[in-house]
């Protein structure tokens, strides 16, 4: 049976990013998703024109509706926008107690726009990082958050270290912006710490890989593995949905979830991923 997910984030008119990455990301990796809308932007592959909120009550009455009918093995939280929003959703989370939850703190888009208020880090410190299984920020959101640069892969280790106090079970810096070869994230819990690499792919289309990387480490997590086997299935899933990416539209196009229905050489490599962790399960 397929475990189900659901994100709380925002909506992304082109379908490359946000609730519509999320679904495919969730559907690729065996979970069946449910969305809960935090806020509606007119984007396309080149600019987001237009980000609003919704209204924190239709937020928690979106949350009440889910978790009141469906079993939801899984959370995970992208763009809130503000915070009056990240209360609406904490409250939400407080009152249901999802038993994993993973928080992909998203402050700017691909475009460069911004898709959190400044002022609302605080909040998400505040409110949303003691309730998280798992925070996964970029490199420029682990610096909003941890308030030190973050140029290196021992910075990263040294940001999650400082995101870890504000109480999250683990924190996962993503390497796609750092330079090199390699793209490394790092990730840190209290039992350790484990590098996650990959090649670094010359690759234009990249639209909405956060979200989809952190909507797949969630859905491997409902289906109950764990932390570092999430993650671990999740990069190698992510590093091939960028390999795939999609030329759609003019600006950067998404990367693509599905990369495995293109041609039987995809599809069985990522059947041989999944064989994998099935054996290790057993």
């Amino acid at each position: 049976m397929r475990p189900t997910v659901l994100t709380i984030a925002g909506s992304d008119s082109s379908g490359g990013a946000g609730i519509q990455a999320d679904l495919a990301a969730i559907a690729a990796n065996g979970g069946y998703g449910a969305t809960v809308l935090t806020a509606i932007t007119a984007q396309n592959t080149t600019a987001v024109h237009r980000a609003d909120p919704l209204a924190p009550d239709l937020i928690r009455a979106q949350m009440d509706a889910v978790f009141e009918d469906l079993e939801v093995a899984a959370v995970k939280t992208g763009m809130l926008a503000d915070a009056r929003v990240i209360g609406a959703v904490a409250s939400g989370l407080r009152r249901w107690k999802p038993s994993c939850y993973v928080c992909d703190p998203v402050m700017v888009a691909k475009s460069g726009a911004p898709l959190l208020d400044p002022a609302a880090v605080e909040s998400l410190r505040r409110e949303l990082l003691p309730l998280a299984t798992l925070v996964t920020p970029n490199t420029r959101e682990a610096e909003a958050l941890s308030g030190i640069p973050v140029g290196t892969t021992e910075a990263a280790e040294e940001a999650a270290r400082r995101i870890l106090g504000f109480g999250p079970g683990a924190v996962l810096v993503k390497g796609g912006h750092l330079g090199g070869a390699r793209a490394t994230d790092v990730l840190v819990h209290r039992a350790g710490v484990r590098r996650f690499d990959a090649a670094r792919l010359d690759a234009r289309h990249t639209h909405g890989t956060g979200c989809a990387y952190s909507a797949a480490i969630a859905t491997h997590l409902a289906r109950g593995l764990g932390l570092e086997e999430a993650v671990a299935l999740a990069k190698e899933f992510i590093t091939e949905a960028i390999r795939h990416g999609l030329a759609v539209g003019r600006g950067v196009g998404p990367a693509h979830p599905f990369f495995f229905l293109d041609g039987p050489e995809a599809a069985a490599r990522w059947l041989a991923l999944l064989a994998r962790e099935g054996a290790r399960r057993e």
